[in-house]
């Protein structure tokens, strides 16, 4: 074995040792739970048994054959689990088993990042309780009128739905409170960290009790999904089951087919759905790396690059500032980012499919460092497609195939981060303030009426003030770097 095909064997070699060094590393944080039989729906609880045959199911999935004996155990949790694989009946399905419908007040809270995916949950969970009744339930997200959220809760709701801010609201307005809780889940956790949830988290921590099953389902185990394993659950174990086996999942490895006249905005689109707090991207050749880095200025973003020509002190300030956190995306060439090291980086996303195999390997390995995990999002076009599943094939990579996000995906996923933020705005002022800002209510109720786009102009606003508190406003549409080179030009003229 000489030549090319030696160093591509070490190069898969390696890989692989990063990989099962990585999985170790994890199982050591966060050890498997002691062996339980798994369950099947003869061995579940009676209540439980009834509400999974209202489901209409006639077998368990993986993921709820594993969990549910674990939390009929009463063990707390972190489950790694990909949406669709079934973890809405995992952690419904026990609570049926668990909760005392003569108890009247909250015995389980649900915390989810979306309001869609709390309607989602609620509704499973009102199919299996009409089949028993006696549960008292209430779903709770913002965006909305209080009224009939406050009326379920004071009803004596004991299995609650629902989005961090908006339950903050009613627990710091004593509209309902904690002091019954049982069982505590966090659903797709990685998420709702992206979102930027964790500040009201904190909050929500503060009314928890101290004695309470924990569990922690998220598809991805990044940095600070692991940090809010260790902050909410007691003593935790792992079980992984993104790819059907009891174990860390280091890289999630996925790629969207994307039409090559739309590729910019295909980025933004995936980068505003994922949300990063910091991530690399790789184009490959210096052109699109300063295109790109125009581009996502333009949009609003908080980005620099990193290229071959670069002085070597201007490429290591820059991965310093990502290092710190200063920066939030990082473009760069494959040459250029040969030595970047930075731990905590959650996502790489690849623009184009490299040219060389290997490129793929050393570009996925800036994320999943020191044991930790992270995604890698490649954009692929028609013609590419086949070259990264040789690849894929070639690295022995699990590649999944996702469908692009489309604006109206985008839209919704921008505006609940946006509410997040307006909530826990709102809860920071005093009651003067709050009565200061009711004279403009009459005002907006007439813009969103009238003309929206003012509205929407401000929300846009701080959402990339908050976003992205590094950057300077989006430019006017310039989408060429000649023009932004006058407008940087015309700054400093000021």
């Amino acid at each position: 074995m000489v030549g090319r095909d030696a160093y591509t064997h070490v190069i898969d070699l390696t890989s692989k040792a990063q990989r099962n060094v990585q999985e170790v590393h994890a199982q050591r944080l966060f050890p498997p739970p002691p062996a339980l039989p798994p369950a099947t729906p003869e061995t579940l609880p009676a209540r439980a048994r009834v509400a999974f045959d209202r489901t209409g199911w006639t077998h368990l999935m993986p993921v709820q054959e594993q969990v549910i004996p674990y939390m009929i155990y009463g063990r707390d949790l972190i489950v790694q689990s990909r949406t669709g694989s079934g973890k809405t009946g995992a952690f419904l399905l026990p609570l049926f088993a668990g909760l005392d419908v003569q108890l009247k007040g909250t015995q389980a809270l649900i915390l989810t990042p979306t309001r869609e995916l709390a309607r989602q949950i609620y509704a499973e969970f009102d199919r299996m309780n009409s089949a028993l009744g006696g549960l008292r339930g209430a779903l709770v997200y913002g965006g909305v009128r209080y009224k009939s959220q406050v009326r379920d809760l004071r009803a004596g709701a004991q299995l609650v739905v629902g989005t961090p801010g908006r339950i903050l609201d009613h627990l710091d307005r004593g509209v309902f409170t904690l002091e019954s809780l049982d069982t505590f889940v966090l659903d797709e956790a990685d998420e709702m960290l992206s979102m930027g949830f964790y500040p009201a988290m904190v909050q929500v921590k503060n009314h928890l009790p101290q004695e309470r099953r924990s569990y922690m389902f998220s598809a991805t185990m990044p940095p600070k999904v692991r940090l809010l394993g260790r902050e909410f659950l007691t003593e935790p174990s792992f079980l992984g089951l993104s790819t059907g086996r009891i174990g860390v999942e280091t890289i999630e490895h996925r790629y969207y087919r994307i039409d090559p006249m739309e590729k910019d905005r295909s980025l933004i689109r995936l980068l505003e759905m994922e949300n990063p707090e910091s991530a690399l991207v790789f184009a490959n050749t210096k052109r699109e790396v300063e295109y790109l880095v125009q581009f996502l200025e333009n949009f609003g973003y908080d980005v620099a690059h990193i290229s071959g020509d670069l002085p070597q002190r201007a490429r290591e300030a820059a991965m310093e500032r990502l290092r710190r956190g200063r920066l939030r995306f990082l473009v760069a060439t494959d040459v250029a980012a040969r030595g970047i090291d930075i731990s905590d980086l959650s996502h790489v996303f690849q623009y184009d499919v490299p040219v060389d195999p290997e490129y793929y390997i050393h570009r996925t390995g800036r994320t999943a460092r020191a044991g930790k995990a992270g995604t890698a999002v490649t954009l692929v076009t028609f013609e590419d497609e086949g070259r990264l599943q040789r690849i894929a094939r070639l690295y022995d990579v699990e590649l999944e195939k996702r469908n692009m996000p489309e604006p109206e995906d985008v839209a919704a996923r921008v505006g609940e981060r946006m509410v997040v933020l307006l909530e826990a705005e709102l809860r920071s002022r005093s009651n003067l303030e709050k009565e200061r800002l009711r004279r403009f209510i009459p005002l907006v109720e007439e813009l969103v009426k009238e003309e929206p786009e003012l509205m929407a102009m401000l929300v846009d606003d701080l959402y990339h003030d908050r976003m992205n508190p590094n950057a300077g406003r989006p430019q006017a549409p310039a989408d060429t770097p000649k023009r932004k080179r006058r407008s940087r030009s015309r700054r400093r003229r000021r």
